[in-house]
């Protein structure tokens, strides 16, 4: 895939006939008028984005991008790259956080190596592998435009070959010390925001790291300001953010959420790694979010921001800061269990009480 081929991708409006059909199916239900709230809509979006009224999902799976950033390099972080291998290989053998909580929400754990900074391949773990890592983006860019390029087409072919396997809907995690710092600074770049106001801790910084975390990020900001620049079109700004602050984990998602609005596959967003990288899939290529659903809030501040952005209500709030997907996961059973309801709940017909009437305002 070429650039200018991303660039001139034409995405596919979600079935909006489905969508409105959906919605007066729950005003059928014997239940006051949206009375579950936003996970009617979650419905809705889900049958309108999969183009099946009769919505399965319990065939799911969750892609875990596994990346190393080079930015580690200025000590944004206390931990160092060599846990991005230890985690991958708890991925790989299914005893990683999300690999349990996949478990119990029947979820299957599809870990995978876009830029793991190890020469071996890691058994259990798909190897998508670019490069060892991105480099240090206050030195020079993170990636090339083919590395991003790459990247995102790996994920589109994720998840052309997760449909072929009968999967129906997918969420996003990732894995990757410094990918707070690269999100983090991705996300200033996009909403032109002082990393003083939205720079979190990530796995844990003291005031003084944070400090330190935020200058990073503000020199790498002020460092490629010039190709970020307005004169030049909303994609090629986006692509050029992407390719010198971000990294190799986000342009595997990006290629994710492009590839669920071309193959019609709903996914899930985890925290600001995935929210950041579904802004930039959407700036790419305007559409892909309505083929999106958020999970949960997040503790990291920007979080809240990007999904605004995309115009995403999030469903949990929980404060949760692990990463590994596991916020998108644990959304599955909440989809399950209102899923079954509006499959199985009893309709004002059945109970024979006057249906509510619905007053647009």
């Amino acid at each position: 895939m070429t650039k200018q081929e991303l660039f001139e991708w034409k995405i596919d409006p979600v079935d909006q006939k489905i969508y409105r059909k959906v919605k007066e199916n729950w005003d059928a239900h014997s239940k006051p008028i949206d009375g579950f709230g936003d996970f009617e809509d979650a419905i809705c979006r889900l049958t309108a984005a999969s183009r099946c009224e009769d919505l399965d999902i319990s065939k799911r799976a969750a892609i875990i991008m596994i990346a190393d950033n080079g930015i580690v390099e200025e000590g944004i972080s206390q931990s160092t790259k060599e846990i991005t291998r230890s985690v991958a290989g708890n991925l790989g053998d299914g005893i990683s956080t999300v690999s349990a909580l996949g478990a119990g929400a029947k979820v299957d754990i599809v870990p995978v190596d876009i830029g793991i900074d190890c020469k071996e391949m890691i058994p259990g773990v798909i190897d998508r592998k670019i490069r060892r890592g991105t480099r240090n983006f206050l030195k020079e860019p993170a990636m090339t435009e083919e590395e991003v390029l790459t990247a995102i087409s790996h994920g589109i072919d994720l998840v052309k070959s997760l449909k072929e396997q009968g999967y129906t809907i997918l969420s996003t995690g990732e894995m990757g010390i410094g990918n707070t710092t690269t999100s983090t600074a991705l996300l200033c770049a996009l909403l032109k925001l002082d990393p003083k106001d939205v720079t979190g801790r990530g796995a844990g910084l003291s005031d003084q790291g944070l400090l330190h975390k935020q200058e990073v990020i503000q020199k790498g900001l002020t460092r490629y300001q010039t190709e970020f620049e307005p004169k030049y079109a909303q994609r090629e700004v986006t692509f050029q953010m992407l390719r010198c602050l971000g990294g190799l984990d986000i342009a595997g998602l990006v290629g994710v959420y492009i590839g669920g609005a071309i193959y019609h596959i709903p996914i899930l967003l985890d925290g600001l790694i995935s929210s950041v990288s579904a802004l930039v899939a959407e700036r790419l290529c305007p559409g892909v979010k309505d083929y999106m659903l958020a999970s949960h809030k997040g503790r990291e501040g920007g979080n809240a921001l990007v999904l605004k952005e995309l115009g995403l209500p999030y469903y949990i709030h929980g404060d949760m800061a692990l990463g590994e997907g596991t916020g998108a996961v644990l959304l599955f059973p909440l989809l399950d269990t209102i899923l079954y309801y509006y499959k199985h709940g009893s309709t004002f017909t059945k109970t024979q009480i006057e249906a509510y009437q619905r007053f647009e305002s």
